[in-house]
């Protein structure tokens, strides 16, 4: 049995988490209300800020659907046991021992606003497990991730039952009928884009305060889980990948034009609400900018070099320490210097890029501190699964 990687999938993931790296300097200076950051440069519009509109409807989504793919991709070489051994391993423990281990550092500058004002009388050790618990932020994702992992081990012991019982009744395969798989199939590929909207609606629309709402929207598991599932269902298959391959052109420009759409009626609001998120103009640019993505990549992004294979064995650990970087320059540039905001944007941009891989590179060579920050085990670390068994 053979095996080929596909290089498209591990290209477009290293890209999206570059793409995440940006979008959090922006983000952490945006004054249109989004949570997280230290704010804007006034009142008046902050041109950059259309950075997050266009980022934020797709690239997590995508992230998540990758990771779906990935997922299926994984499970036929190995058992269930050894591959939930391998995520619990790489996203849990990143995402609660380290949080103890290196992530207190964010939280030390998440909180540096609160700490002047409502937290001025908090002492040790409580201040330290604040810090713990704000350092979280972009780690959501792998906890989410770890989460559905779980749950797709409870599904795929209902998918084997249903398989075995299919030939015991010598039912045909579903393959064979399945509408993705038909000349139309693109048609029923972008209507798969309502169950994008639906998740969506799963959002609590009026979240209230002093509660756990606004964390609830934060993680948005309802919402991220639909993405991984059709990630394992269905864009896992090679006829659905070659589908939106041949069809990347119309539906980019599909995803530009509804894009352009959305900016222009919703500039200056917060991007990030749930009423903007579950808006059917919103959902319709993050559905066809995955699958613009996707289909871009798979035609012209299918191959590797030595670069590509260094940001696909290293994009995940980047992606762990990069905001700790944004959180202590971005803030001890806004609260502490009086450099202009161009400036600012242009230094942290630099930073990030340069020394978030010099942060990883650093912490995978140090044992313990590797398994507790980076869920790995050895100095090497280990791409997600995209190598596909070719029987």
């Amino acid at each position: 049995m053979e095996q080929e990687r596909k290089h498209w999938i591990d290209n477009l993931r290293w890209v999206t988490v570059l793409l995440v790296l940006f979008y959090h300097v922006i983000y952490f200076y945006n004054n249109k209300g989004v949570f997280g950051g230290v704010g804007g440069f006034g009142e008046g519009p902050q041109y950059q800020d259309v950075v997050m509109y266009i980022l934020y409807p797709w690239f997590m989504p995508l992230l998540f659907l990758l990771a779906g793919v990935s997922a299926k991709y994984s499970l036929e070489r190995h058992s269930g046991k050894e591959w939930f051994k391998s995520r619990t391993r790489k996203l849990l423990v990143p995402a609660t021992i380290g949080l103890f281990v290196f992530q207190w550092m964010t939280g030390y500058f998440n909180t540096l606003v609160a700490r002047q004002t409502v937290l001025a009388s908090m002492k040790q050790p409580a201040l330290y497990f604040l810090w713990v618990v704000s350092g979280t932020g972009p780690l959501w994702f792998i906890q989410d991730l770890w989460l559905f992992s779980l749950i797709l081990l409870l599904i795929r012991k209902v998918e084997k039952k249903i398989e075995n019982r299919k030939k015991k009744n010598d039912a045909p395969s579903s393959k064979q009928f399945s509408i993705l798989n038909s000349p139309f199939s693109i048609v029923w590929i972008v209507l798969l884009g309502i169950f994008f909207w639906l998740g969506e609606q799963t959002l609590i629309m009026h979240p209230r305060p002093e509660s756990a709402d606004g964390l609830y929207n934060l993680y948005k598991p309802f919402f991220y889980f639909i993405p991984f599932l059709m990630g394992y269902f269905v864009f896992s298959r090679d006829a659905v990948q070659e589908t939106v391959r041949r069809f990347w052109i119309p539906l980019a420009v599909c995803a530009v034009l509804s894009g352009i759409v959305l900016i222009a009626v919703t500039w200056g609001q917060n991007n990030t609400t749930p009423e903007y998120l579950g808006s059917p103009l919103n959902c319709l640019y993050g559905w066809l900018m995955c699958l613009a993505m996707m289909g871009w990549f798979h035609a012209r992004f299918d191959r590797t070099n030595a670069f590509a294979g260094y940001m696909t064995r290293s994009s995940f650990g980047i992606y762990i320490v990069h905001y700790l970087i944004i959180a202590s320059l971005g803030s001890m540039m806004f609260f502490y210097t009086q450099l202009p905001p161009v400036a600012m944007y242009i230094i942290l941009t630099i930073a990030v890029f340069t020394l978030s891989p010099l942060f990883f590179e650093v912490l995978r060579r140090i044992p313990f501190v590797r398994w507790c920050v980076l869920g790995c085990t050895s100095s090497l670390s280990s791409p997600e699964g995209t190598r596909r068994a070719k029987r």
